[in-house]
């Protein structure tokens, strides 16, 4: 029986898991459930999954989530602390699928206790990619990426030499404004960037589609987690999103891993790893599908990319920061208090900014630096987005 924590279980990547884990209940053991707001899930979960532990990230709903587990053998707990302390209990595998920076820590606690991590939280990698791969050799734990892209080269990697990989293409369908002009785009509303094409996510995410700086983070991501140089990388749109990634070799072929825009198949991969087991997802009839389109990204459209690659070449903490002021240009979308289009400029202005400090980015990756350093880039966005507005 494998036993399993999940952080971020009541988000789209943590349901997913939980219903792979109750279609097998004999397989596996949960022991710890993280969630933000959404108490009544949270607590229905843990109750269902029979839990050790069920940690809100608000300590104000503590006596919420308490309440909701009354006469349970689950405990409960709340705060940043606790869900670091949850991540430090004993387990094979970490689902890690906190959004944003905030699953940077209960992954690298995971990892010092010799657990699997499977990693959907890009931020990790974006923001401590170093600090993450080291602490993940230290104590010889394994990384498994669950981000349908990194999934699909993974698997494609398997039995190849990554020095006869000469590129990999990661594929965007592109958001909810693939089809719009640039106008239309400036004058977009949140509520219009949260509602994606192909498929149900959340509002954060959704919206990180649309302004490609999801794709971004991937392409960070790329470069850490497979080692390969920048020039390597490369962001194809797919509108069809059925063709997750494609890693070409020195031979001139292209491997593509093709699957349902079904993200059970990439946690699935990840459960079961290293087994291949039968999973509830479509099995794609190609003939009825008839064609799958390309086409290369414009950046006029998308900047977050060209900020992707400024990041990688500078190195560093860029990353944290890119992450940070992304994070908050986001909020300030959400509140519109900055257009569409700003949110951009809002993090080129921010990199720009402290790019030039080789002592920040510089320094030497340990949690506390990389704390600092998003703290220090989320107040010089804050900054920038206040002059905007003004």
């Amino acid at each position: 029986m494998k036993r399993v924590s999940i952080f971020g279980a009541t988000g789209s990547i943590g349901q997913n898991t939980i219903d792979l884990i109750m279609r097998a209940p004999d397989d596996y053991k949960v022991v710890a459930l993280s969630g933000g707001a959404n108490i009544a899930q949270l607590a229905k979960d843990a109750i269902a999954l029979d839990a050790e532990v069920a940690v809100t990230a608000y300590e104000s709903r503590f006596e919420d989530l308490q309440s909701a587990l009354q006469g349970t053998s689950v405990v409960a707990a709340a705060g940043a602390s606790a869900i670091a302390e949850a991540a430090a209990r004993p387990v094979d595998l970490v689902m890690s699928a906190i959004v944003g920076a905030a699953g940077l820590e209960p992954g690298l606690v995971a990892l010092q206790q010799g657990a699997t991590l499977a990693l959907a939280n890009k931020e990790s990698l974006v923001t401590a990619g170093a600090l993450v791969l080291r602490t993940a050799k230290a104590n010889q734990a394994r990384l498994l990426p669950v981000d349908s892209e990194h999934s699909a080269v993974f698997q494609a990697l398997i039995g190849e030499d990554i020095s006869a990989v000469e590129r990999i293409a990661i594929t965007a369908s592109g958001g909810a404004f693939r089809d719009w002009n640039l106008n239309d785009m400036a004058n977009a509303t949140p509520e219009q960037a949260a509602t994606h094409p192909n498929w149900d996510m959340g509002q954060r995410i959704t919206i990180d589609s649309a302004s490609m700086f999801n794709k971004a983070l991937e392409v960070i991501e790329t470069k850490e987690f497979f080692g390969v140089d920048p020039n390597q990388i490369e962001v194809l749109v797919h509108p069809e999103s059925l063709v997750h990634a494609l890693v070409g070799f020195n031979d001139g072929a292209l491997m593509a891993h093709i699957g349902p825009a079904d993200m059970r198949h990439a946690i699935g991969y990840a459960l079961h790893y290293p087994d291949r087991k039968t999973l509830p997802v479509e099995r794609l009839d190609l003939a009825r599908i008839g064609q799958l389109n390309f086409r290369a990204p414009d950046p006029a459209r998308y900047p977050a990319l060209r900020l992707a690659w400024d990041v990688m070449e500078i190195g560093g903490m860029a990353g944290c920061i890119f992450n940070a002021a992304k994070e908050k240009a986001l909020d300030a979308f959400i509140a519109k208090r900055i257009g569409f289009l700003e949110m951009a400029t809002v993090v080129e202005n921010t990199l720009t900014k402290l790019s030039g400090d080789s002592g920040l980015i510089l320094a030497e990756m340990t949690l506390d630096t990389v704390k600092h350093t998003d703290q220090l880039a989320r107040r010089i966005a804050d900054e920038t987005i206040q002059k905007r507005e003004g």
